[in-house]
């Protein structure tokens, strides 16, 4: 029932993660080495001791790659050489892990909307994008771009589709999607539109109007899971289901859904 299920797990909520996803048969998605202070740190000695807690955990490993102020495919070759050292770092960090995937944000400026940003946009990232996957691709790793600000689910699946890496796939953030994307779209929009890449959904529920990262059933969460989950989990029963929920008692919570949507 659990079967792909995994909880983001954090720097401060590691082990109570670990020890959820033990009992359950789960999976983690590993959020430490998203951080600079990190990978400019030790983060030998970090991933060393990553390799020793994850040692009893049987589900799947994923990664959240680096996303503080990363701007991929920028006009600024200096800011573009950052953006790959950072990511092709995480890609190395992944494989040693033994992480299937690894996350990182498509970083449109969603607040942007003329078609010249958009166009110099495209055309840059999949400069970018193309050797960034064939890197993943040589150290077994795939790549899934997580939608954040994007408010068109074409801006991503136009990229994914000119790249056209098998490395290179997609994250759809269920809350972000709901937040974030212009009215003249539907949810349905982005699951129809990037189901050719999809092998990864964050969930959490929020309120409609902050980035919140709630249980599935909060009292003023906007998502139904009731309704969203069985679906997704039909249609994409190979990809990743990750509980991106703040705190762990919650993502504890939140397991009974999939329990539900497999009765």
């Amino acid at each position: 029932m659990f079967n792909n299920v995994e909880l983001s797990a954090s720097r401060g909520n590691i082990n109570s993660c670990i020890e959820v996803a033990a009992q359950n048969g789960l999976g983690l998605e590993i959020m430490a080495f998203a951080f600079p202070d990190v990978l400019d740190g030790d983060y030998v000695d970090e991933l060393k001791h990553y390799k020793d807690l994850l040692r009893n955990v049987q589900g799947p490993l994923t990664l959240h790659g680096p996303f503080l102020d990363m701007v991929s495919g920028s006009p600024d070759p200096r800011i573009n050489a950052v953006c790959s050292s950072r990511y092709s770092h995480a890609i190395r960090i992944a494989a040693e892990l033994g992480a299937s995937q690894i996350v990182f944000h498509a970083n449109f400026i969603g607040s942007l909307h003329n078609n010249f940003y958009r166009e110099g946009w495209h055309k840059r990232n999949v400069e970018f994008w193309g050797p960034m996957a064939e890197y993943a691709h040589m150290h077994g790793v795939l790549i899934a771009m997580e939608n954040m600000w994007e408010f068109d689910p074409n801006i991503i699946a136009d990229l994914l589709t000119e790249v056209d890496h098998p490395s290179l796939r997609a994250c759809l953030d269920v809350g972000h999607a709901h937040l974030f994307t212009d009215q003249s779209f539907v949810w349905e929009d982005w699951v129809t539109t990037m189901s050719p890449w999809l092998i990864e959904f964050h969930m959490n529920n929020n309120n409609g109007i902050i980035d919140e990262h709630h249980a599935f059933d909060w009292e003023l969460g906007v998502l139904n899971y009731h309704d969203l989950l069985p679906r997704l989990r039909a249609q994409f029963p190979d990809a990743k289901f990750v509980l991106e929920i703040d705190r762990v008692e919650d993502m504890t919570d939140s397991l009974h859904y999939f329990t539900h949507q497999m009765a």
